[in-house]
């Protein structure tokens, strides 16, 4: 059974908009968890494998992918970034062009 928190964030994670992406520390925020990005990076690696949810939206506060450049996850969430018209240039999204703006 998920959390209250866990429920929150997923409920957050949802309305990130296709094409977009916030920051972990972002997505804390707005759960009201100050100085909670690590929380949220916890969290959203015990999402399953399957999930529908759109994880790969969550980037460092510098808008870095969080993930080891060589790690198969690094390329799994580059490449849906860059499906949803997201430029990643070196590991780095442009957060003043792809940042959400709520």
């Amino acid at each position: 059974m998920k959390s209250e928190v866990e429920v929150l964030i997923y409920s957050i994670l949802s309305a990130i908009p296709k094409g977009q992406v916030a920051s972990y520390g972002q997505v804390a925020n707005f759960a009201r968890l100050p100085k909670g990005a690590r929380l949220i990076g916890r969290i959203l690696s015990r999402l399953p494998p399957e999930t529908t949810l759109p994880w790969h939206r969550v980037l460092k506060a510098n808008g870095q992918i969080a993930f080891a450049p060589d790690s198969s996850a690094y390329h799994r969430q580059k490449q849906l970034l860059e499906l949803e018209g997201i430029k990643v240039s070196q590991g780095k999204v442009d957060l003043r062009l792809f940042g959400w703006r709520d």
